[in-house]
Protein backbone atom coordinates (compact mmCIF):
# COMPACT_ATOMS: atom_id res chain seq x y z
CA UNK A 1 0.00 0.00 0.00
CA UNK A 2 1.28 3.71 -0.90
CA UNK A 3 2.22 6.07 1.86
CA UNK A 4 -0.66 8.39 0.46
CA UNK A 5 -3.25 5.79 -0.11
CA UNK A 6 -6.61 6.60 0.66
CA UNK A 7 -5.52 10.79 0.74
CA UNK A 8 -7.14 13.68 -1.48
CA UNK A 9 -4.85 15.67 -2.83
CA UNK A 10 -5.33 19.06 -4.38
CA UNK A 11 -2.10 20.27 -6.53
CA UNK A 12 -1.92 24.40 -7.30
CA UNK A 13 1.16 25.16 -9.15
CA UNK A 14 0.97 22.91 -12.23
CA UNK A 15 1.94 24.29 -15.73
CA UNK A 16 3.59 21.95 -17.36
CA UNK A 17 5.70 18.69 -17.36
CA UNK A 18 8.92 20.11 -15.98
CA UNK A 19 6.88 22.26 -13.10
CA UNK A 20 8.12 20.59 -9.78
CA UNK A 21 4.01 20.08 -8.72
CA UNK A 22 4.13 17.68 -11.98
CA UNK A 23 6.63 15.91 -9.87
CA UNK A 24 4.76 16.17 -7.07
CA UNK A 25 1.85 14.77 -8.73
CA UNK A 26 3.39 12.13 -10.34
CA UNK A 27 4.88 10.99 -6.63
CA UNK A 28 1.82 11.03 -5.15
CA UNK A 29 -0.26 9.44 -7.79
CA UNK A 30 2.83 6.33 -7.37
CA UNK A 31 1.97 6.43 -3.47
CA UNK A 32 -1.41 6.18 -3.66
CA UNK A 33 -3.37 9.58 -3.28
CA UNK A 34 -6.72 10.92 -5.42
CA UNK A 35 -5.43 14.28 -6.89
CA UNK A 36 -7.22 16.98 -7.80
CA UNK A 37 -5.67 20.37 -9.47
CA UNK A 38 -5.90 23.53 -10.11
CA UNK A 39 -3.81 26.08 -12.61
CA UNK A 40 -3.68 29.61 -11.66
CA UNK A 41 -3.18 30.96 -15.54
CA UNK A 42 -5.98 30.69 -17.85
CA UNK A 43 -3.71 29.58 -21.13
CA UNK A 44 -2.30 26.63 -19.28
CA UNK A 45 -5.03 24.98 -19.32
CA UNK A 46 -4.48 23.41 -22.84
CA UNK A 47 -1.25 21.51 -20.94
CA UNK A 48 -2.47 20.72 -17.30
CA UNK A 49 -5.66 19.10 -18.28
CA UNK A 50 -4.00 16.00 -20.40
CA UNK A 51 -0.80 15.89 -17.50
CA UNK A 52 -3.88 15.36 -15.27
CA UNK A 53 -5.89 12.74 -16.99
CA UNK A 54 -2.71 10.98 -17.65
CA UNK A 55 -2.57 10.15 -13.87
CA UNK A 56 -6.62 9.90 -14.01
CA UNK A 57 -7.64 13.35 -12.61
CA UNK A 58 -11.32 14.67 -13.46
CA UNK A 59 -11.08 17.50 -11.04
CA UNK A 60 -9.09 20.41 -12.87
CA UNK A 61 -10.13 23.56 -12.90
CA UNK A 62 -8.51 27.70 -13.43
CA UNK A 63 -8.40 29.57 -9.86
CA UNK A 64 -7.53 33.01 -9.91
CA UNK A 65 -5.46 33.18 -6.52
CA UNK A 66 -5.84 36.78 -6.52
CA UNK A 67 -9.69 36.38 -5.80
CA UNK A 68 -11.16 35.24 -2.74
CA UNK A 69 -13.99 34.14 -4.03
CA UNK A 70 -12.57 32.26 -7.44
CA UNK A 71 -10.45 30.74 -4.52
CA UNK A 72 -13.95 29.98 -2.76
CA UNK A 73 -15.56 28.36 -5.44
CA UNK A 74 -12.78 26.30 -6.32
CA UNK A 75 -12.34 24.48 -3.05
CA UNK A 76 -16.61 24.32 -2.64
CA UNK A 77 -16.40 22.48 -5.71
CA UNK A 78 -13.25 20.07 -4.31
CA UNK A 79 -15.58 19.95 -1.48
CA UNK A 80 -18.32 18.28 -3.57
CA UNK A 81 -15.89 16.27 -5.53
CA UNK A 82 -13.91 14.50 -2.69
CA UNK A 83 -15.76 15.68 0.56
CA UNK A 84 -12.48 16.40 2.10
CA UNK A 85 -8.57 17.69 1.40
CA UNK A 86 -6.10 16.00 2.87
CA UNK A 87 -3.35 17.83 1.27
CA UNK A 88 -2.74 20.76 -0.14
CA UNK A 89 0.20 22.05 -2.50
CA UNK A 90 1.24 25.53 -2.88
CA UNK A 91 3.99 25.91 -5.78
CA UNK A 92 2.82 29.35 -6.90
CA UNK A 93 5.24 32.19 -7.54
CA UNK A 94 5.63 35.20 -9.70
CA UNK A 95 7.17 38.57 -10.15
CA UNK A 96 7.16 41.06 -12.72
CA UNK A 97 10.11 40.72 -15.47
CA UNK A 98 11.09 44.30 -14.79
CA UNK A 99 11.77 44.01 -11.36
CA UNK A 100 13.79 41.03 -11.90
CA UNK A 101 15.80 43.22 -14.40
CA UNK A 102 16.25 45.94 -12.67
CA UNK A 103 18.80 46.65 -9.57
CA UNK A 104 17.13 45.53 -6.10
CA UNK A 105 16.61 49.25 -5.18
CA UNK A 106 15.10 49.71 -8.15
CA UNK A 107 12.06 47.49 -7.20
CA UNK A 108 8.78 48.84 -8.10
CA UNK A 109 6.32 49.29 -5.47
CA UNK A 110 3.54 47.85 -7.31
CA UNK A 111 6.06 44.73 -8.43
CA UNK A 112 6.94 44.26 -4.85
CA UNK A 113 3.03 44.04 -3.58
CA UNK A 114 2.41 41.68 -6.85
CA UNK A 115 5.58 39.34 -6.09
CA UNK A 116 4.06 39.28 -1.85
CA UNK A 117 0.49 38.75 -3.08
CA UNK A 118 1.02 36.14 -6.04
CA UNK A 119 3.79 34.34 -4.06
CA UNK A 120 2.83 34.83 -0.59
CA UNK A 121 -0.64 35.85 0.16
CA UNK A 122 -2.02 32.78 -1.81
CA UNK A 123 -0.72 30.52 0.39
CA UNK A 124 -2.75 32.06 3.89
CA UNK A 125 -5.62 32.76 1.26
CA UNK A 126 -5.52 28.93 -0.21
CA UNK A 127 -4.87 27.23 3.28
CA UNK A 128 -7.77 29.57 4.74
CA UNK A 129 -10.09 28.09 2.53
CA UNK A 130 -9.09 24.49 2.93
CA UNK A 131 -9.67 24.57 6.34
CA UNK A 132 -13.11 23.27 6.57
CA UNK A 133 -12.18 20.09 4.77
CA UNK A 134 -9.55 19.20 6.24
CA UNK A 135 -11.86 18.80 9.52
CA UNK A 136 -9.46 16.67 11.66
CA UNK A 137 -6.31 17.33 9.95
CA UNK A 138 -3.95 17.67 6.89
CA UNK A 139 -1.11 19.00 5.48
CA UNK A 140 -0.09 21.96 3.70
CA UNK A 141 2.93 22.40 1.53
CA UNK A 142 4.36 25.27 -0.49
CA UNK A 143 7.88 25.75 -2.24
CA UNK A 144 10.46 27.84 -1.27
CA UNK A 145 14.29 28.52 -2.78
CA UNK A 146 17.74 28.95 -0.79
CA UNK A 147 17.73 33.31 -2.21
CA UNK A 148 14.92 33.25 0.76
CA UNK A 149 18.13 32.91 3.38
CA UNK A 150 21.03 34.31 1.54
CA UNK A 151 21.40 36.53 -1.89
CA UNK A 152 21.14 34.98 -4.66
CA UNK A 153 22.13 37.02 -7.42
CA UNK A 154 19.30 37.90 -10.13
CA UNK A 155 16.42 36.79 -8.01
CA UNK A 156 15.80 39.91 -5.99
CA UNK A 157 12.30 40.68 -5.33
CA UNK A 158 11.61 37.07 -5.74
CA UNK A 159 14.13 36.27 -2.71
CA UNK A 160 12.49 38.80 -0.55
CA UNK A 161 8.54 37.12 -0.94
CA UNK A 162 10.32 33.36 -0.77
CA UNK A 163 12.12 34.90 2.93
CA UNK A 164 8.05 36.05 3.53
CA UNK A 165 6.74 33.11 2.77
CA UNK A 166 8.73 31.27 4.91
CA UNK A 167 8.16 33.31 7.80
CA UNK A 168 4.27 32.86 6.69
CA UNK A 169 5.02 28.64 6.71
CA UNK A 170 5.78 28.88 10.65
CA UNK A 171 3.33 31.26 11.79
CA UNK A 172 0.47 29.27 9.74
CA UNK A 173 1.75 25.98 11.35
CA UNK A 174 1.25 27.75 14.83
CA UNK A 175 -2.06 28.64 14.40
CA UNK A 176 -3.23 26.09 12.78
CA UNK A 177 -1.12 23.18 15.13
CA UNK A 178 -4.30 22.68 17.85
CA UNK A 179 -6.15 21.56 14.39
CA UNK A 180 -3.78 18.76 13.25
CA UNK A 181 -3.14 20.64 10.13
CA UNK A 182 0.75 21.05 9.11
CA UNK A 183 2.81 23.38 6.98
CA UNK A 184 5.89 23.18 5.43
CA UNK A 185 8.13 23.93 2.94
CA UNK A 186 10.48 22.14 0.49
CA UNK A 187 13.75 24.94 -0.21
CA UNK A 188 14.47 23.15 -3.77
CA UNK A 189 18.10 23.18 -5.66
CA UNK A 190 17.66 25.35 -9.20
CA UNK A 191 15.60 23.16 -11.21
CA UNK A 192 14.89 24.27 -15.21
CA UNK A 193 11.14 24.95 -14.76
CA UNK A 194 9.19 27.76 -16.74
CA UNK A 195 9.05 30.17 -13.37
CA UNK A 196 12.71 29.92 -13.60
CA UNK A 197 13.15 30.84 -16.99
CA UNK A 198 12.43 34.18 -16.01
CA UNK A 199 15.60 34.45 -14.14
CA UNK A 200 18.56 36.13 -15.84
CA UNK A 201 21.61 33.70 -15.95
CA UNK A 202 19.46 30.68 -14.13
CA UNK A 203 21.07 28.32 -17.08
CA UNK A 204 25.04 29.46 -15.88
CA UNK A 205 23.83 29.23 -11.93
CA UNK A 206 22.47 26.15 -12.45
CA UNK A 207 25.34 24.48 -14.00
CA UNK A 208 27.65 25.77 -11.65
CA UNK A 209 25.10 24.33 -8.46
CA UNK A 210 26.55 20.81 -9.36
CA UNK A 211 30.26 22.10 -8.76
CA UNK A 212 29.86 23.13 -5.83
CA UNK A 213 26.51 21.08 -3.72
CA UNK A 214 28.08 17.99 -1.54
CA UNK A 215 26.39 15.36 -3.86
CA UNK A 216 28.26 16.81 -7.29
CA UNK A 217 24.60 16.73 -9.31
CA UNK A 218 21.41 18.41 -10.36
CA UNK A 219 18.54 18.21 -8.25
CA UNK A 220 15.15 16.89 -10.40
CA UNK A 221 11.37 17.67 -9.81
CA UNK A 222 11.04 13.91 -8.69
CA UNK A 223 13.52 14.32 -5.82
CA UNK A 224 11.22 17.00 -4.39
CA UNK A 225 8.33 14.99 -5.06
CA UNK A 226 9.82 12.03 -3.48
CA UNK A 227 10.64 14.35 -0.58
CA UNK A 228 7.24 15.93 -0.50
CA UNK A 229 5.30 12.53 -0.40
CA UNK A 230 7.31 12.04 3.17
CA UNK A 231 6.28 15.47 4.30
CA UNK A 232 2.54 14.89 3.62
CA UNK A 233 2.14 11.32 4.66
CA UNK A 234 1.61 10.64 7.98
CA UNK A 235 5.11 9.12 8.28
CA UNK A 236 5.72 12.82 9.08
CA UNK A 237 3.16 13.20 11.60
CA UNK A 238 4.93 15.34 14.03
CA UNK A 239 6.67 17.70 11.89
CA UNK A 240 5.08 21.03 10.93
CA UNK A 241 6.52 24.45 10.37
CA UNK A 242 10.09 23.30 9.10
CA UNK A 243 11.92 24.45 5.85
CA UNK A 244 13.28 20.48 4.31
CA UNK A 245 16.12 21.55 2.29
CA UNK A 246 16.17 18.79 -1.04
CA UNK A 247 19.25 20.81 -2.95
CA UNK A 248 22.25 18.32 -2.70
CA UNK A 249 23.26 19.34 0.33
CA UNK A 250 23.96 22.47 -1.45
CA UNK A 251 23.04 24.97 1.73
CA UNK A 252 25.50 23.49 3.70
CA UNK A 253 28.32 24.97 2.07
CA UNK A 254 30.49 28.03 3.29
CA UNK A 255 32.24 28.66 -0.39
CA UNK A 256 33.12 26.42 -3.05
CA UNK A 257 35.21 23.14 -3.11
CA UNK A 258 39.14 24.34 -2.96
CA UNK A 259 41.14 23.20 -6.76
CA UNK A 260 42.82 21.22 -4.53
CA UNK A 261 40.54 19.33 -2.78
Amino acid sequence: MGLLEGKKALIFGVANDHSIAWGIAQAFHREGAELGFAYTVEALEKRVVPLAQSLGADFVRYCDIRSDESIAETFAAAAERFGRCDILIHSVAYAPQEDLRARFVETSRDGFLLAHDISVYSLIALTRAARPIMDGGGSVLTLTYYGAVKVVPKYKVMGVAKAALEATVRYLAEDLGPEGIRVNAISAGPIRTLAASGISGFRTFQKAFATVAPLRRQVTIHDVGNAAVFLCSDAASAITGEILYVDAGYNIMGMPPLDDE
